[in-house]
């Protein structure tokens, strides 16, 4: 069956749920996981509105560490963790091709922040993926 999963997560507390799905997936398929997050690059002129100077970096470092976490409870080697900057949709599907993934995991709408982007995403990564996609959609 699959081979390579990618779990592309948004790391939002409400994701136990596709954490599960995902977790059953890879032990049906007895695959290999990998874990990817991408931060949205802020625009330029947020930084002077906000007054902090490395905001984008302190998101990568926050991704970093929430990933991790993700990945120990996964038992996923800190190798296939992939923290990107950059459009989601491309970001999702250049690591997917670089992982050599047959199946890409995510959930299928959000709620709230970055989980909100997700539904958009979820919907332009099925469209360009070159493998399989399985969005879970969230319980209400």
């Amino acid at each position: 069956m699959y081979k390579h999963i990618l779990f592309a997560t948004d790391l939002a507390d409400d994701t136990d749920y596709i954490i599960t799905k995902v977790r059953k997936m890879r032990g049906y398929c007895n695959a290999k996981l990998s874990l990817v997050h991408v931060v949205e690059p802020m625009p330029g002129y947020s930084y002077a509105y906000l007054g902090i100077e490395d905001i984008e970096g302190q998101l990568i470092e926050e991704a970093k560490n929430s990933l991790a976490k993700l990945g120990t409870q996964l038992a996923v080697s800190e190798n296939e963790l992939w923290v990107e900057v950059g459009p989601t949709k491309s970001k999702i599907l250049d690591i997917a091709q670089q992982v050599g993934a047959d199946l890409i995991m995510c959930g299928s709408h959000g709620r709230h922040g970055l989980s909100l982007l997700l539904g958009s995403t979820a919907n332009a990564i099925l469209h360009g993926a070159q493998c399989d996609v399985l969005t879970v959609r969230l319980p209400q």
